[in-house]
């Protein structure tokens, strides 16, 4: 009899979990896999519970019971916020725990994102720097006040000690309504947030806006082709422990770029199509409407990007730039429904 693969997963009822989730419960190898995913919910905990999926009713915060479940886990799948310092350490102390009882390396893929490299553009210009994922020594050169950098250390640490085997998936802008099963059942949420919290400030100020002049970049990628890109991560983890990982474990997700005045210049099209803005161009955010939409003016900086080593594992995504553009005016029509 084969035994089975623990796995703790976070973020189930969001944008990202539910995708990579599904794939999971969709997985060829799926009767020899024991899921255990963290919501905070109890009665989506009862719905997943109804699709053979082992849940524990808690929060980011109740790290006692984190550490507990991460020490019975061969994988822990973290798609949950990303910056949760508190989160992660009670990971690495249920990974070290394993460890140290077992022998055993388990395995940890963790999310981040293309922020720990963004610049302060603030959308007047572009950049030529691009970081390269089979590029350890860029990402060594990061800071350590950087956004997410903070959490990507401690991560790289544990496997630089020897008790996990760490990879580091690191998305840019995300694009897509989801679909599925977990989003038919109202368990995950099927809005990114990037372009969703540009669409709803510019509904909100009635008009199309875009932090400076918009001419910084951004990489994208495609919902549930990020998913697969997950799922061909841990397969690769899975099947081979050579797999690059630890200090070269970070993974980016794109596949191409995108000008931001190119993006806001669409929603701001579609949202006077609809007659929710004075003028089909976008005008720039104020200081203090970047500050209030958004917490300053990131959306104005540059980080760009190139996803070598899932294409090295067989990752293959295909939606271009010009079909995320085309995905803007259901996202806007779906935001205005709602309002």
């Amino acid at each position: 009899m084969t035994s089975k693969t623990h796995i703790f997963f976070t973020g189930a009822t969001g944008y990202i979990g539910g995708t990579v989730l599904q794939r999971l419960l969709n997985h060829p190898k799926r009767d020899t896999f024991e899921i255990t995913a963290l919501v905070r919910n109890g009665e989506k905990a009862k719905v997943l519970n109804t699709l053979g999926i082992n849940t524990v009713v808690a929060s980011l915060s109740d790290v006692s019971k984190i550490t507990e479940v991460t020490a019975t886990s061969n994988v822990v799948i973290h798609t949950a916020d990303s910056d949760s310092v508190e989160a992660i350490s009670a990971i690495l102390r249920g990974l070290k725990a394993r460890h140290d009882k077992t022998g055993e390396v388990p395995i940890f893929i963790h999310t981040s994102g293309t922020g720990v490299i963004m610049d302060n553009a603030a959308g007047l210009h572009g950049s030529d720097v691009i970081y390269v994922d089979t590029n350890p020594e860029q990402f060594e050169s990061i800071p350590e006040t950087a956004l997410h950098r903070p959490v990507d250390s401690a991560v790289v640490g544990a496997d630089k000690e020897g008790y996990a085997r760490t990879y580091i998936i690191l998305p840019p802008t995300i694009w897509g309504i989801a679909t599925g099963k977990l989003y038919d059942l109202g368990i995950s949420n099927r809005h990114s947030i990037q372009i969703p919290l540009a669409i709803k400030a510019s509904l909100d100020r009635g008009q199309g806006g875009v932090i400076g002049e918009g001419k910084n970049t951004w990489p994208h990628v495609e919902i549930h082709e990020l998913a697969e890109m997950y799922q061909i991560l841990f397969d690769a983890a899975l099947s081979d422990p050579n797999v690059p990982h630890g200090r070269e474990g970070y993974y980016f997700a794109e596949n191409g770029e995108y000008r931001l005045s190119d993006l806001a210049q669409t929603y701001s099209q579609v949202l006077y199509d609809l007659g929710k803005a004075k003028s089909p161009q976008p005008t720039s955010f104020t200081d203090e409407e970047a500050q209030k939409y958004f917490g300053g003016p990131f959306l104005g900086s540059n980080t760009r990007c190139k996803a070598e080593r899932a294409r090295i594992l067989g990752w293959n995504p295909t939606k271009t730039t010009k079909d995320m553009l085309e995905s803007v005016r259901p996202e806007v029509e779906a935001i205005v429904t709602q309002k």
